[in-house]
């Protein structure tokens, strides 16, 4: 199991750069996690992909239902304090540190690209590329 950053979810389901790096992550392990939030950033980031004519807004619902579908039973909540006293000495954001959170919590690494997360939780965040080399 790992902690799946949103942004690991949309380059899964939207074809783009990461997209067969995102894929080489499923394969490496399939049992994905997430903290319930992802699901307001995976929309926001579709709603955005079909503001700039990137996708369709058909193609958008039907992406979203296929994550949402996929996610089922792996979306957990986190507690605010363990946000809150992760986002201080990392100055990350507190949507970035549920996830951390979260992979703490789960003891599994939370995959992404984002590399303030990277530098702010090396014994919790794992690199896209390093997860998959």
């Amino acid at each position: 199991m790992i902690v799946a950053d949103t942004n690991l979810q949309i380059y899964l389901y939207v074809r783009g750069q990461r997209t067969l790096q995102a894929e080489a992550v499923l394969v490496r392990d399939p049992v994905w996690a997430a903290p319930l939030l992802w699901r307001s950033e995976f929309r926001n980031t579709l709603a955005g992909l079909v503001r700039r004519r990137e996708i369709a807004l058909d193609d958008a619902i039907r992406i979203a239902y296929d994550a949402e579908r996929r996610m089922a039973g792996g979306e957990y909540s986190v507690a605010s304090q363990q946000v809150l006293q992760l986002t201080i000495p990392s100055r990350c954001s507190a949507y970035d540190c549920e996830f951390v959170a979260l992979a703490q919590d789960l003891g599994v690494p939370f995959v992404t690209a984002d590399r303030e997360v990277l530098g702010a939780f090396p014994s919790t965040a794992v690199s896209l590329t390093d997860f998959i080399a």
